[in-house]
């Protein structure tokens, strides 16, 4: 298709890494008049930010079991001196960090390209170094971000030729801060860098649902996890094996009297065997739950009773329930994968519509500067895209070759040749005068610590408390050389 020549206003629905990273990127095209983001939360990072423990009596928008996409965006509650609110204070949206989460991935193959971690940084830094990296990466930008926007409808609208996008939104902020109103603006294109990590999903096992009635808060999602503090003395059920789900456990093995890991599979790679709880038992698939008797079953016909709760580690969501206009749709109703779309960013229909960080199983932060280097330079029209047939072939492909649940994962090489593959197209369109902001290249050392990281995590892991005192890949024994490079 032939480039833009059309775009001069682009929004961004959310200012966590992907939106930070995608101003960066379009601010330094020089190419368009105004550049917005829609930030939902009061300070930027999207789900970096720490929020309090949501009693479950105020989880009104979450729903066991739940196995598709939210139709409407999430209510915010409000952090006050008495409680949660929804009516006065600070508008705050749950997120999955919980006490004591730290990096799986070493912040020398996370960071920004332009932007190193502290000196003295742990390897695998706490959530709140992250939190605060991410505050300091946007402060060149911050009169780009609007801060307590909720963007609840984007819908397009032809004119002249070209389709602009119509964005609707509510401010968040306090009345005193001059919140309380609904705007409505006018767009060339827009970026959707809202993660997803927000929609939780728990599978429709018979009887979970005739659990959650019965016991309420006993069954949750790790959304809602903060600490093992109300575990204690409890027999534990902990469904899935994630990095989340093995992270959690471990939390919880420390004050819990024993702990069931159910997972379709029996052995995820950040979980270091030699160090495995003694009140751990990993165990199959649930099968159906029976709330009478607090009993579940399994895929190998075992049972386990008198369980007392039970986290379910089970992912998320695609959801975008401010795109529910978008015709052909943006998401399946299972909520799997976004469709429609091209190299996991552009949606083929119209692509001035696009999303960040689509892909699972990689490392967000160079990934998301990788497609919003791409997106920049095709938004300002410097590099076009194949024609809305190619785009379409290119997605029929993938289906075919992974399936629509795998989709979006890549894992390594595949996310390293993803990101390769993302710098060669944008940088094949610079020039000295015509030159925006240089995406990541990954050498054969960075491609080394990709694939070498779940190893040194577990390694990391092995260590127990003494691993805050890591500062490099030297400390735990790792070198990178030329003879041990990737493939």
């Amino acid at each position: 298709m032939e480039p833009f020549t059309h775009i001069k206003r682009v929004a961004i629905i959310g200012a966590g890494p992907a939106g930070l990273a995608a101003v960066k990127y379009l601010k330094a095209e020089s190419a368009f008049s105004q550049i917005v983001v829609f930030e939902q939360r009061a300070r930027v990072g999207g789900v970096w930010n720490y929020t309090p423990a949501v009693p479950p009596s105020y989880q009104t928008d979450f729903s066991i079991p739940r196995t598709k996409p939210a139709s409407a965006v999430e209510t915010p509650w409000r952090r006050t001196s008495s409680g949660c609110k929804r009516d006065e204070g600070e508008a705050i949206f749950p997120s999955p960090i919980y006490d004591g989460l730290e990096t799986n991935i070493p912040h020398t193959l996370m960071n920004f390209s332009d932007k190193k971690f502290p000196e003295g940084t742990p390897l695998f830094p706490p959530f709140r170094v992250v939190g605060e990296y991410l505050s300091e990466y946007a402060a060149d930008i911050a009169s780009y971000i609007r801060l307590g926007m909720q963007v609840h409808s984007v819908e397009s609208v032809r004119r002249e030729g070209n389709v602009e996008w119509e964005i609707s939104y509510t401010d968040l902020r306090a009345e005193g801060e001059g919140g309380g109103g609904k705007g409505r603006e006018v767009f060339d294109a827009v970026v959707v860098a809202t993660g997803h990590y927000s929609d939780p999903y728990v599978p429709d096992i018979p009887g979970v649902r005739e659990w959650r009635e019965r016991y309420g808060g006993d069954v949750t999602h790790s959304k809602y996890y903060k600490n093992p503090g109300s575990y204690a003395g409890k027999k534990v059920v902990i469904v899935g094996n994630s990095a989340s789900g093995i992270d959690i456990s471990r939390q919880i093995s420390t004050v819990a009297s024993h702990i069931l890991v159910s997972s379709k599979s029996p052995t995820t790679p950040v979980n270091p065997s030699s160090s495995s709880p003694s009140n751990l038992t990993p165990v199959p698939e649930i099968t159906s739950l029976d709330p009478a008797t607090r009993t579940l079953h399994f895929a190998d016909n075992t049972t386990s009773s008198d369980i007392d709760s039970i986290v379910f580690c089970t992912g998320y969501l695609y959801s975008y329930p401010f795109l529910t206009s978008l015709t052909p749709p943006a998401i399946t109703t299972e909520g799997v994968r976004t469709t429609n779309t091209y190299q996991h960013i552009f949606y083929h229909p119209c692509p001035s519509l696009a999303f960040l960080t689509l892909p699972q199983r990689i490392v967000p932060f160079p990934v998301a500067e990788a497609q919003a280097a791409y997106v920049a330079r095709v938004f300002a029209g410097r590099l076009g895209l194949p024609t809305r047939g190619e785009m379409e072939e290119w997605e029929a492909k993938r289906v075919k070759e992974r399936g629509e649940s795998d989709f979006h994962s890549l894992g390594c090489p595949q996310d390293v040749a993803y990101i390769n593959m993302l710098y060669d197209l944008s940088v094949s369109v610079d020039g000295e005068e015509t030159k925006g902001k240089t995406p990541p290249f990954w050498d054969e050392e960075k491609a080394w610590t990709r694939e070498m990281f779940p190893e040194i995590k577990r390694r990391a892991l092995q260590l127990g408390e003494k691993r805050s005192q890591v500062r490099c890949l030297q400390d735990l024994g790792f070198a990178f050389r030329k003879e041990e490079k990737h493939g």
